[in-house]
C-alpha cells in the first residue's frame, strides 16, 4: 500500500464536526498530509501536533477514533511504521476518553489489526516490538493471541520477546501465565526475565524465589522493561507487590528492597533507593521497615542520590536516628540544604542551631521551618522557638540580599513563634514593602500588646492599610482591625475592592463578616457587584460571587439573592476547574442551614461525583428537616456516598465530618469496615498531589479516621466479623502519627 491509498478518503470524514483536546478537529486532514509527506523534518512536527490533540497526555477524543485507519495504513505502506505503531497502542491503552463513546478508540484500533498483525513479523525489530505493545493493547484476544503465541516460537530477539510476555498476559492473563512463568529461567536473558517477573504480577501469580532472585540479578534494571512503559522494573514490581495488600506480599517488597539496597554498586543503590521511595508512597509501613536500611547510607562518602529527599518525606519517622541526617546537613552545598530539611522535621532541636549558622545558604530547610511547604498537610508542631535563630532570621530580614520567597518564609517563621519573636517587629515593619500579604499577618502574631513596638506596627499598618501597594491594603487592613478594632481602613479597602477591578474580591468578600455590625454600610456595594456580573465569569470570579452571597446573607439574611448565586455558581459550565468552584460553592451553602433549601436538586446532582459528595451532603444534611432524608437522601445511602468520596482522598477533611453528621444509626457494618481501612489499613489512601507532602497528607488522613472512627464507635472502633485484624497484615502496621 502507498501512502495515496494510505489517506484515501480523509477529506471525506466529518472533521468539522468532530473534537480533539483543542476543539474542532478540521485540521486533522492537513496534519495527516503533512505527516505522510517526503520532509523528515515536517513529519515529525505533524506526529508531535497528533500526540497533542488526539492523544493529548494519555486523553483521546471523538477525532482519536476517526484517525485511526489513516494512521494503521500509513504504518502498513512502511510510512514511519514504529511511530505510528507506539501511537496507536497509546490510543488503544487509554482509558480517558472524553466526548467519545467508552472503548470506542480501543475498538478502532482493534478494527485495524490485520494490518498490525501483519507487521507483528516485519523484518525491522523495532517495528516487529512495536507491532506487539499496540497488539497487546487491543483486549481483541481471539484475535491477536494465536498470532502472537506464533511468534513467541519464533522471536528471537530478546526486547521483542520481553514485549511479547507482556502482551500475551495483558490479553489473557491465564493463558498467558505459563509463558511468563517459563520466560524466568536462570539461564534467560534479563530484559526477558524482567519482564516476566512483572507479566506473572499482572497475571496474579504468587511471589516466589525464581521472581526474586529474577529481579536481583538484572538490577540494575532500568531500561530492561518495555521500550513503551515509563517505569523503572525494580519500582514497578515493589509497586505491584505493595498494591496486592497482604502480608505475604509486603514482606516479598521489603525484603527485595532490602537485599537490593545492600548491593554496593551506586546505580543499583539509586535504583533502589527510587523503588524505596515508591514503596513508601504506596504504603504506610514501608518507612518503618525500610529506614533501618536507608539511614546508614547517609554515612557514606556519597549517599545514594534521591536517599535524602526520600528521609525528607518520612522525617517523622526517623526522628530517633537523625544523627547521620545532622553530619550531612553541617555540610555544604544543596544536598545538606536537603538533609537539614529533612532534619527540621525528624529532630528539631538539632536543626535549629545548624539553620542559624546558615540561614542564608539553607533555602528549603527554611521553608520546611517556616511550614511554608505544608500546604495544609502537615500535623505536627511547628518548628520550635530559637533565640540564635531568631537573631540570625532578623539579620537575614534586614538584608536586601533576601529576595523572593524567603522574606515571605522568614516572616511565618517569625509569626510561628508568637510574641517571643516580638524583638523582630523592627524588621518586619523595614520589610513590610517586600512581603506586604505574609507581613502584616506576622505583625498581628508578634505584636506586644502596648509599648513602641504596639504603637509603631499601628502607625505602619494603619499607612500600608490607606496608602501602601494595592496588592496589600486588604492584608494590612484585616491585621490593623484585629489589633485594634478600627473598622474605616477595613471598609475602605473592601469597598475598592468591590467597586474596583476586583483583583482581589474573593478575599475581600471573605473579610466582609469580620466586620459584625459595621459591614452594613457595604450590602449597597455587595448587590451592585453580584449585580454587575460579566457573561463570561473567570474562576476567581465565580469563586467571589459565591463568598459575596454567603456574606450578603450573613449580613442581611437574604436567601433569595444567596441561593440564586450559589445555584449559578454550582451549575457553572466553565471546563473542568468549575468543578472546583462547585464544591466551593457547596461548602458555603451549609452557612446557609434551613435557607439552603431550594439548592437541593443542584446538590443532589453533585452527590455523583466523589469531589462534591461530602460538601453536598453536609450542606443537604444543614438544609432539609429529617423527614426529607429519605430515598436516594437516606442517611444510609449518603454515608456510602462520602464514603467513596474518602477512599478517593477527594476533601476528605470534608468527609470525615459529613460522616459524623450521619451519626453512627446511619453506617452499616460495611461502612464501618471501610472507615477502619482509612483509618489502620496498609495501603496509602492518598497517592497524588505535591511529591514531598503525599506521605504527610495521607497520614492527616488516617489520622482523621481513626479519630472519626473513635467518635462513631467509641475508642476500640468496631469489633467482630468487621474488624481488620488478620485482613490487611496489621501487625505489620507502624503507628501513623498524627
Amino acid at each position: 500500500m502507498d501512502r495515496t491509498l494510505a489517506l484515501a478518503g480523509l477529506d471525506d470524514r466529518p472533521w468539522p464536526e468532530l473534537d480533539h483536546a483543542y476543539g474542532s478537529a478540521e485540521d486533522l486532514p492537513a496534519v495527516l498530509r503533512s505527516l505522510a509527506g517526503d520532509d523528515p523534518e515536517t513529519a515529525d512536527g505533524a506526529l508531535g501536533e497528533l500526540y497533542g490533540s488526539i492523544l493529548h497526555q494519555g486523553t483521546v477524543y471523538a477525532a482519536t477514533a476517526e484517525a485511526v485507519p489513516f494512521l494503521a495504513r500509513l504504518a502498513a505502506a512502511g510510512h514511519r511504521s514504529a511511530d505510528l505503531l507506539v501511537l496507536l497502542g497509546g490510543i488503544a491503552e487509554s482509558t480517558d476518553e472524553h466526548g467519545v463513546a467508552p472503548g470506542a478508540c480501543r475498538a478502532a484500533v482493534a478494527g485495524q489489526l490485520p494490518v498490525v498483525l501483519d507487521l507483528v513479523g516485519a523484518g525491522e525489530t523495532q517495528v516487529r516490538q512495536a507491532a506487539v505493545w499496540a497488539t497487546g493493547h487491543t483486549a481483541a484476544t481471539a484475535e491477536a493471541w494465536p498470532v502472537l503465541r506464533g511468534r513467541w516460537e519464533e522471536e528471537t530477539d530478546d526486547a521483542v520477546r520481553a514485549e511479547l510476555v507482556t502482551a500475551l498476559v495483558r490479553l489473557d492473563p491465564a493463558r498467558g501465565a505459563p509463558t511468563a512463568l517459563a520466560a524466568l529461567a536462570p539461564d534467560g536473558p534479563a530484559r526477558v526475565r524482567v519482564t516476566a517477573v512483572l507479566a506473572c504480577l499482572a497475571a496474579g501469580l504468587p511471589w516466589d524465589i525464581r521472581q526474586h532472585d529474577a529481579v536481583l540479578a538484572a538490577l540494575p534494571a532500568d531500561g530492561q522493561d518495555s521500550a513503551f512503559e515509563e517505569r523503572q522494573p525494580l519500582q514497578a514490581v515493589v509497586g505491584g507487590l505493595l498494591r496486592r495488600d497482604t502480608a505475604e506480599d509486603r514482606e516479598a517488597a521489603f525484603a527485595l528492597l532490602k537485599a537490593a539496597l545492600r548491593i554496593p554498586a551506586p546505580d543499583v543503590r539509586a535504583e533502589a533507593v527510587w523503588a524505596a521511595d515508591h514503596a513508601c508512597m504506596v504504603s504506610r509501613s514501608a518507612p518503618a521497615r525500610l529506614l533501618p536500611v536507608l539511614l546508614p547510607l547517609l554515612d557514606e562518602p556519597e549517599p545514594p542520590h534521591g536517599v535524602v529527599a526520600l528521609l525528607d518525606k518520612v522525617a517523622e519517622q526517623a526522628g530517633a536516628d537523625a544523627s547521620a541526617l545532622a553530619r550531612l546537613a553541617a555540610g555544604q552545598g544543596d544536598l545538606a540544604d536537603r538533609a537539614l530539611a529533612a532534619l527540621v522535621t525528624a529532630a528539631p532541636a538539632l536543626a535549629a542551631p545548624l539553620l542559624a549558622e546558615r540561614l542564608p545558604e539553607r533555602p528549603r530547610a527554611l521553608a520546611a521551618a517556616s511550614g511554608a511547604r505544608a500546604h495544609g498537610t502537615v500535623v505536627s508542631a511547628p518548628f520550635p522557638y530559637d533565640a540564635a535563630l531568631l537573631d540570625a532570621v532578623r539579620r537575614r530580614l534586614a538584608d536586601p540580599e533576601a529576595k523572593g520567597n524567603e522574606p515571605i518564609h522568614l516572616a511565618l517563621l517569625l509569626a510561628s513563634w508568637g510574641r517571643r519573636a516580638a524583638p523582630a517587629v523592627p524588621e518586619l515593619l523595614d520589610a513590610l514593602p517586600r512581603i506586604p500579604l505574609a507581613g502584616p499577618t506576622a505583625l498581628t502574631a508578634l505584636c506586644p500588646d502596648d509599648g513602641e513596638h504596639r504603637t509603631a506596627t499601628t502607625e505602619h499598618l494603619r499607612a500600608a492599610a490607606l496608602h501602601g501597594p494595592d496588592e496589600g491594603r486588604l492584608s494590612a487592613a484585616r491585621a490593623l482591625h484585629e489589633l485594634t478594632g478600627e473598622t474605616g481602613p477595613l471598609l475602605a479597602a473592601i469597598r475598592a475592592e468591590l467597586t474596583g477591578p476586583g483583583r482581589r474580591l474573593r478575599e475581600a468578600a471573605r473579610l466582609v463578616t469580620a466586620l459584625g455590625d459595621a459591614a452594613e454600610e457595604l450590602v449597597p456595594a455587595i448587590r451592585a457587584a453580584l449585580a454587575d456580573r460579566p457573561e463570561r465569569r473567570s474562576i476567581p470570579r465565580l469563586d467571589a460571587e459565591a463568598e459575596l452571597a454567603a456574606a450578603l446573607w450573613d449580613i442581611t439574611g437574604d436567601d433569595a439573592t444567596a441561593v440564586a448565586v450559589l445555584e449559578a455558581v454550582i451549575r457553572a459550565d466553565g471546563g473542568p476547574w468549575t468543578r472546583w468552584t462547585a464544591l466551593r460553592a457547596a461548602k458555603l451553602a451549609v452557612r446557609l442551614g434551613p435557607a439552603a433549601r431550594p439548592l437541593r436538586p443542584a446538590l443532589e446532582e453533585l452527590l455523583a461525583t466523589p469531589l462534591h459528595a461530602p460538601a453536598a451532603v453536609l450542606a443537604l444534611l444543614a438544609g432539609l428537616p429529617e423527614e426529607e432524608l429519605r430515598g436516594p437522601l437516606d442517611r444510609t445511602v449518603l454515608a456510602g456516598q462520602v464514603l467513596d468520596a474518602a477512599e478517593s482522598a477527594v476533601d476528605a477533611d470534608s468527609a470525615f465530618e459529613a460522616l459524623s453528621e450521619l451519626g453512627r444509626a446511619a453506617l452499616t457494618d460495611e461502612h464501618l469496615h471501610r472507615i477502619e481501612r482509612l483509618a489502620r489499613g496498609d495501603r496509602r489512601v492518598v497517592t497524588g498531589g505535591i511529591a514531598d507532602q503525599i506521605i504527610r497528607a495521607d497520614e492527616k488522613l488516617a489520622t482523621r479516621a481513626r479519630e472519626t472512627l473513635t467518635g462513631l464507635t467509641g475508642p476500640t472502633g468496631p469489633t467482630g466479623p468487621t474488624g481488620l485484624t488478620g485482613l490487611t497484615g496489621q501487625a505489620d502496621l507502624a503507628p501513623v502519627r498524627g
